[in-house]
């Protein structure tokens, strides 16, 4: 009787962990969780590991290195900056990034999608003086919206269709035993005839999703929340203009700090006489000075050789700030300093996966890791007062970097983090010769996955998207469009690890009984099939804001079969409810990797994203509680 109540207590152990220590590595939670229930037998050394084998997550890790091989070749790019380049108002821009995004991320990688776009947007905004606040939020929520409408077009569904496939070939194993045992006397071979076709309508709802399948409710929900998005947004996203008061931009502030060098031309002059109180949208706050520190600061106050200074600004002033003779960054590399026409400014948004997340800026070893300098972090549209070497890094900061010219060349595809812009942007010249390739494979592969659904008796050998997806990825290797590092590093390793450890942890769910004891303890007060898909719905909902769309997934698919067997009813509905619940995570930024991709660029608030996030959460509820029941009766 322990197993289930261990199996249960090591899951709600992984999901406390991750939600009240965001520090801890999610790929390290789970991977400590599979190794526990394992070792206390629940689940075989084969079974442990075969989710890293499984054909969802190899699929998975092969549209990373598609969507990279697109980048490297700059076709993204080149229909991001396609798609705004005629668009002068934020109305416009807004509708024809709802058009777009939400029918191209059915079938890329939302990650990759808000990966190009926030930059593409960002110089948008700036140059059509638009809060890039106004647009961020609304690009995650498309591209999140436009996903669940296909099989491919999230990596959720991709993990419950891991785990179908895995149940539907057991049940058929189960099938099979049974028609062996079915012969003997007329009368149990009549029961054996009933258990024979429970075992085939079990087998029948638990058949792996096809590529348009989800459409049947994903498209409606694309629809319907997209125009609450469309009509409501506008009246709920902030205005950064606001925030930042005096300096009267749009633009997010920074904390810099400057060193005085000895040979600074401006040593013996007063702050007023070194025109320091004259850069627009910069502002002097501080000086430090050995072991005082001098705040305010007056404008008779003469600057000494080794004073730091503390400015608060945009990027674009801080830009200026450097041009100064003798005064360099706090963290600023020695190879870097002294040659302008190598140097550059980039914004970066740390990722989840991210090594240096949890640590401080000086213990973080960036320099050596990226060559490039931290110089100033943002969060949550809030300055921080600490110094830059004691900030403790978080998922989602937003940080100013001085690095070489070459920093978006070599980082641009990185998963440490997602580049949002920078000054004296890289463009490979090889890119546009790759193009049409990049093109023709993207679109045979899609075509190629469309007609493996349509004809599946062909062979799975032909239509398996795990396959389909290494040929593409192949081919975007043969032809040079990708360099194997390239792809090699386009590949989320955190995520690659935490899908598949999720998978094994769902199964030991299933296989002590612990699924089936949850639902049984929701059954005895729930019986109506239409609230208990209310109830799976919002409950996979509630989870995956909390912790993660992948790992919740896996987990409540198990405790949703169960719910419907036990309680009599088809498992197709909630397995489609918890597709949709899983994937549609608009209340929190830690919901859906998109969200804290758009964070700092944004400048939003965690508020922002729910106060802007609950009438589409709400309606995509609403709507998918009433179509999911039309399609897939109970």
């Amino acid at each position: 009787m322990w197993v289930p109540w261990f199996a249960i207590a090591v899951t709600v152990a992984a999901f406390a962990l991750i939600q009240f220590r965001r520090s801890v590595p999610l790929d390290f939670v789970f991977l400590a969780a599979i190794l526990a229930v394992t070792l206390a037998g629940i689940l075989t050394p084969e079974d442990a590991v075969r989710g890293f084998a499984n054909p969802a997550v190899i699929t998975i890790a092969s549209l990373f290195a598609i969507t990279a091989g697109l980048k490297v070749c700059g076709l993204l790019d080149w229909i991001g900056n396609k798609l705004l380049g005629d668009v002068t108002t934020e109305f416009g821009a807004l509708w024809r990034l709802a058009l777009v995004l939400v029918s191209s991320s059915a079938f890329l990688l939302n990650t990759a999608l808000v990966a190009m776009m926030a930059p593409i947007v960002t110089k948008w905004c700036r140059s059509n003086d638009v809060s890039p606040s106004r647009l961020l939020i609304p690009v995650s929520y498309f591209v999140i919206l436009g996903g669940v409408c296909t099989l491919i077009g999230t990596s959720t569904t991709l993990v419950v269709n891991a785990r179908l496939q895995q149940a539907h070939q057991e049940e058929k194993l189960a099938l099979a035993q049974l028609n062996q045992a079915s012969d003997g006397t007329d009368e149990r071979s009549t029961k054996s005839a009933e258990d024979i076709l429970r075992q085939e309508e079990k087998i029948e709802s638990l058949r792996p999703l096809g590529m348009w399948e989800l459409g049947k409710v994903g498209v409606p929900i694309a629809l319907v929340g997209g125009l609450v998005l469309f009509f409501l947004g506008p009246r709920l996203l902030p205005n950064q203009r606001s925030r930042v008061g005096s300096l009267g931009e749009q633009r997010r502030e920074y904390l810099v700090e400057m060193v005085v060098d000895p040979e600074c031309q401006l040593i013996g002059k007063s702050i007023q006489d070194a025109q320091l109180r004259n850069l627009k949208g910069l502002f002097l706050i501080e000086i430090g000075r050995k072991d005082q520190v001098i705040s305010p600061v007056r404008p008779e106050e003469p600057i000494q050789s080794g004073d730091r200074l503390a400015f608060t600004g945009q990027l674009d002033t801080i830009v200026e700030l450097e041009q100064i003779d003798g005064l360099r960054h706090v963290q600023e590399t020695p190879n870097l300093k002294g040659n302008n026409s190598l140097r550059h400014l980039s914004e970066v948004v740390l990722s989840p996966s991210s090594p240096v997340v949890g640590q401080r800026v000086r213990e973080s070893d960036f320099r050596a890791r990226y060559n490039a300098a931290i110089i100033a972090v943002h969060r949550n549209g809030d300055l921080l007062p600490n110094k830059i070497g004691d900030i403790v890094l978080h998922a989602g900061d937003t940080l100013l970097l001085q690095t070489y010219s070459t920093f978006t060349k070599r980082f641009r595809n990185s998963r440490d983090f997602y580049l949002v812009s920078s000054f004296g942007e890289y463009t490979d010249p090889r890119a546009k010769k790759k193009r049409p390739i990049a093109a023709t494979i993207l679109f045979v592969m899609l075509a190629w996955l469309v007609i493996g659904n349509v004809f599946p008796q062909v062979g799975a050998n032909l239509t398996s998207p795990a396959i389909i997806s290494l040929v593409a990825v192949v081919c975007l290797l043969g032809t040079r469009c990708l360099r194997v590092d390239q792809a090699r590093n386009a590949i989320d390793v955190q995520l690659f690890v935490t899908i598949a450890c999720a998978l094994g942890l769902g199964l030991a769910l299933e296989r002590s009984g612990a699924a089936a004891m949850i639902a049984n303890l929701i059954l005895q007060q729930v019986h109506h099939p239409l609230m208990l898909l209310l109830l799976v719905y919002l409950l996979t909902m509630l989870l995956t804001e909390m912790i993660t769309n992948n790992a919740v997934a896996a987990l409540m698919l198990p405790i949703g079969i169960n719910l419907a067997i036990l309680g009599g009813h088809n498992p197709r509905p909630f397995i489609i409810a918890i597709c949709m619940a899983a994937s549609l995570a608009f209340l929190t930024p830690i919901g859906y990797q998109t969200n804290l991709m758009v964070m700092g660029p944004g400048g939003y608030r965690p508020s922002d994203f729910f106060k802007v996030g609950l009438p589409v959460s709400l309606a995509s509820a609403a709507t998918a509680i009433f179509v999911i029941p039309i399609f897939w009766p109970f």
